[in-house]
């Protein structure tokens, strides 16, 4: 078995039933954005490289405090299957625990060149139609409205009152997804999240008429 369907077996353990939009699915489509973004830019990857990546792509999630009550248990369990399969765990472990977009509200965390390929393929997942869909699903399963006006939008906030203030899904747009285009780290990842974010913002704007 190749290092891509071990890396889907492992995952479906913690994320198959998952309703947020952090699903075995979101994980395959973060792999497959990170290969097509190295390929746009014309990166040629070692084979050792290439596993880090397709490890960083599927295991991101595990780990992530929203996620998950065991942090330190899956690190473990993480860091375990990358031994197992002869994975560079310091490499992945250096992207998987920096790479979120709460980590990096105060002071952007600086990533392998690998690292940001990974990152950008995350947040372009964020983006676009089926970013739409996950940023209501997942405020959904937060407990969040779907809009109100009078709940203002966050600004200038640490990873603690990003997670803890209360907002609305609408209110997400703004307070994450319409940032991501420009942090976006490699050629290709801006190319594409400026697209995908034009389509966002026609949609905010019709919700906006209709509301």
């Amino acid at each position: 078995m190749d290092i891509e369907n071990k890396l889907v077996q492992f995952i479906k353990k913690y994320m198959s039933e998952d309703p947020t939009g952090h699903d075995v699915y979101h994980s395959k489509r973060v792999a497959k954005m990170a290969k097509k973004l190295v390929n746009f830019d014309k990166l040629t990857l070692s084979e050792e490289e290439v596993k880090i990546l397709l490890s960083a792509s599927y295991l991101h999630d595990v780990i992530d405090d929203k996620l998950t009550e065991s942090k330190d248990i899956r690190i473990k369990e993480v860091e375990k299957f990358l031994v197992d399969n002869h994975v560079d765990v310091d490499a992945v472990m250096d992207i998987i625990l920096n790479m979120s977009y709460s980590d990096n509200l105060k002071n952007k965390k600086k990533l392998s060149t690998i690292g940001q390929y990974v990152q950008d393929a995350d947040r372009l997942d964020a983006l676009g139609a089926i970013g739409i869909a996950r940023a209501f699903a997942y405020g959904g399963h937060k407990g969040n409205l779907i809009y109100d006006p009078e709940i203002n939008i966050k600004k200038d906030f640490d990873k603690e009152t990003y997670r803890s203030q209360k907002s609305t899904s609408v209110n997400h747009f703004y307070e994450k997804l319409f940032k991501l285009k420009d942090l976006m780290n490699t050629n290709s990842g801006k190319k594409i999240a400026a697209k995908r974010t034009a389509f966002m913002e026609d949609f905010i704007a019709e919700f906006k008429e209709e509301w």
